[in-house]
């Protein structure tokens, strides 16, 4: 039997297949592509990459394409990849895994511009581990996880990437909740698609019943609530935003990016009440800036972005104090933020 092997879903991925191919060569026995319905290159340069490639029929349904290609390998482990990441770093921890435990590997995901949030994922499984969800789904079969040194990196959520797969998430996603309505990681990635995709409004209604539904211990509450902040204050919905934030403070006393979300949601409040701005509003967002700065990063979180607890805390500071003074701060700050 092969010890490691990669195991992928693909369809039109011509264009990265290679570089998730490439990176993942030296570290595995054998690479299975499973190509769900390709009509360009895709299945040619996996080949030329020295994968396996199978096909299947292709029926709105990931876990049962996912649970299909792990059906295809010999492995005792799979490593399960998309053609739209690569291994960046720590291929070496794939040496030493955990038969008990499924792998938990950080993925740092591109966003626009230069931002990059990171998320840890269970990609290392164990032979017999199966998927559940017709999308955004997820491994079932053991309880125990463990954090492994392995780094991917990530480029689906670009607005480019977002464009190529069109609202086929959110019709999934939909059809899901139809059979599942109460369940809170649904409503969960459906918010996200809604926000990644500029819908403010649909966001935080989805983003209000996740937090509604799921118990305070899941493993991405983090991310739901920095990210259900920033939706409500989108939203313009100020106050509940507010709230949110005060009732989840002391769970996130240690988190750059709470701080960060309720700096930006400070400063929404104070352009909306002016009376109130510099003398009660603008003096929370500043202190809660200040906060991500002594708190420092910490990529260990679900949903960390990077900078928030260093130069995007720093250049809101700057900009702060290059409005209102003093200017020495202002200076320092904007010293502070150029090193990234």
């Amino acid at each position: 039997m092969s010890r490691l092997a990669l195991v992928m879903i693909a369809r039109d991925e011509a264009h990265q297949i290679a570089r998730a191919l490439d990176s993942a060569r030296p570290f595995v026995d054998l690479m299975i592509v499973l190509d769900t319905g390709s009509v360009d290159g895709t299945v040619g340069i996996a080949r030329s990459c020295g994968a396996q490639v199978h096909e299947f029929a292709w029926r709105d349904d990931f876990a049962a394409a996912r649970n299909a290609s792990l059906d295809l390998s010999p492995a005792a482990w799979n490593l399960v990849l998309d053609a739209d990441e690569w291994i960046e770093s720590g291929g070496e921890a794939l040496g030493a895994l955990d038969p008990d435990a499924m792998g938990w590997v950080r993925r740092d995901n591109q966003l626009e511009g230069e931002a990059i949030a990171q998320t840890w994922i269970p990609r290392v499984l164990p032979r017999g581990v199966r998927y559940e969800g017709r999308v955004h789904e997820q491994p079932v079969g053991l309880e125990r996880g463990v954090r492994l040194s392995l780094l991917l990196g990530h480029d689906g959520f670009t607005a480019q990437s977002l464009a190529r797969k069109g609202d086929r998430n959110e019709v999934l996603l939909m059809r899901d909740l139809q059979d599942h309505p109460q369940d809170p990681y649904l409503w969960f990635q459906l918010a996200k698609e809604h926000q990644a995709r500029g819908h403010p409004p649909q966001a935080a209604l989805c983003f209000t019943e996740a937090l509604r539904l799921a118990p305070t211990e899941v493993p991405w509450r983090h991310s739901l609530v920095v990210r259900a902040i920033t939706a409500l204050k989108d939203a313009g919905q100020l106050e509940e935003a507010r709230a949110l934030a005060e009732s989840e403070r002391a769970a996130w006393s240690g988190s750059p990016d709470f701080h960060f979300a309720v700096g930006d949601l400070y400063l929404d409040s104070a352009m909306a009440d002016p009376v109130r701005a510099v003398s009660e509003l603008l003096p929370v967002a500043e202190a809660a800036w200040k906060r991500c700065l002594e708190i420092g990063e910490q990529p260990h979180l679900d949903g960390a972005v990077r900078g928030r607890g260093s130069f995007m805390a720093a250049h809101n500071l700057a900009t702060l104090y290059e409005t209102f003074g003093p200017p020495e701060a202002a200076a320092r700050y904007r010293a502070l933020a150029a090193r990234r």
